[in-house]
């Protein structure tokens, strides 16, 4: 048996704990080095997995003992912590979006030489897209001809006590919300060939809800409602809305059109969920049973699938595709023009179901 495979992780938010929560266990690798803006909580971190120590970035990247640095930096420091990783020939696993911008996320790609890429939502890897993408493949719908992807909510200045970052450049529901939408339309459809778009920005400023600073208002700089049309080089087309000027809705997060039946797809943001079918003359929806992804999965499963494939299936190219899609419909938004793509990746293969006894390897 080899040695475990070297993680070192770079930025230690909220997010970092469902990582480690996958990932802190395994046999197959090993935590080697946290980095973090606030040293003591990279400590801290550290103190919990033998042999792990707490470096700057700059020491993590070079450090012989990580193999793979996973990027959980705020959007704005993705490239440069990712570039900085593939210098020191290490793989790189990063949070979404790769980049923050479309030409920093082209940058990151062409780094990687012999390194591999990798980068979240790794969500569509579970059991609720994987099953739905076997049920499409299978040809339960028959040809799909068209997909539906709606998220919607009153705004995160509601809960979130900072909410700032999601009304600037590189935030808003698009860019927020979307990954999730916009790869797991990729797995089930395939990669889009243009797009068009329109959006919109009822309100000018928005109020803080909660923490020390509720009652406060913030300037909102970006489009808070944008609505797309994704056409896909197979011959479908999906219609999308990411909002951020609604309260609620009763849609399905997905949904996906065939010719002879429509496919119902769990939300996006989670590993699991009910797929449910329905066919012409039915008055009902039948659960369609799992079979395909892994079995409750977590963030992070990302790199196992690649340390145990060789391949992996959240690909730094398709998350570049996805960045090229949420950048196109701004800039149609914008313009009023239909936006062709210049990347159109393969997807990946479908992942057979895996227990959790058996990917977890306990």
């Amino acid at each position: 048996m080899g040695q475990p495979h070297g993680i070192g992780i770079v930025g230690l938010g909220v997010i970092s704990t469902q990582y480690l929560d996958t990932l802190g266990a395994h046999p197959d690798v090993r935590i080697a080095a946290t980095a973090d803006l606030d040293t003591a909580r990279a400590e801290a971190v550290a103190a919990r997995y033998p042999g792990c120590r707490a470096l700057s970035v700059d020491d993590l990247v070079s450090d012989p003992s990580v193999d793979t640095v996973i990027n959980l930096t705020i959007p704005a420091a993705h490239a440069e912590v990712a570039l900085a990783a593939l210098a020191g020939g290490k793989n790189v696993f990063g949070e979404k979006p790769l980049a923050a911008t479309l030409d920093d996320a082209r940058l990151v790609i062409e780094a990687g030489g012999s390194a591999w890429v990798g980068c979240a939502p790794d969500t569509v890897l579970g059991t609720g897209v994987q099953t739905a993408r076997a049920a499409v493949d299978a040809g339960t719908i028959g040809r799909p001809v068209a997909a539906v992807a709606t998220w919607v909510s009153s705004g995160h200045e509601a809960w979130h006590p900072h909410p700032d970052f999601y009304y600037r450049d590189g935030g808003g529901p698009l860019f927020d919300m979307g990954p999730y939408y916009l790869t797991t339309l990729f797995h089930l459809l395939g990669p889009v060939a243009r797009v068009s778009g329109a959006s919109s920005r009822p309100k000018a400023v928005r109020t803080i809800g909660s923490g020390p600073r509720a009652g406060e208002t913030i300037p909102v700089e970006i489009d808070t409602h944008v609505t797309g049309i994704l056409e896909h080089v197979g011959g479908a087309v999906s219609t999308v809305t990411f909002s951020f000027d609604g309260t609620a809705t009763d849609a399905a997060p997905l949904e996906v059109h065939g010719e002879t039946g429509t496919l119902s797809v769990p939300d996006p943001n989670l590993f699991e969920g009910v797929v449910r079918l329905r066919r012409p003359g039915e008055g009902v929806w039948t659960p369609v049973t799992e079979r395909a992804g892994y079995e409750n999965a977590g963030r992070g499963i990302g790199v196992l699938d690649r340390l145990a494939t060789g391949a992996g299936s959240a690909r730094g190219d398709i998350a570049l595709h996805v960045l090229e899609i949420m950048t196109a419909l701004t800039e149609s938004a914008a313009s009023g023009r239909r936006i062709d793509l210049t990347t159109a990746p393969e997807r990946p293969a479908l992942i057979p179901f895996t227990p959790e006894n058996s990917w977890r390897k306990r």
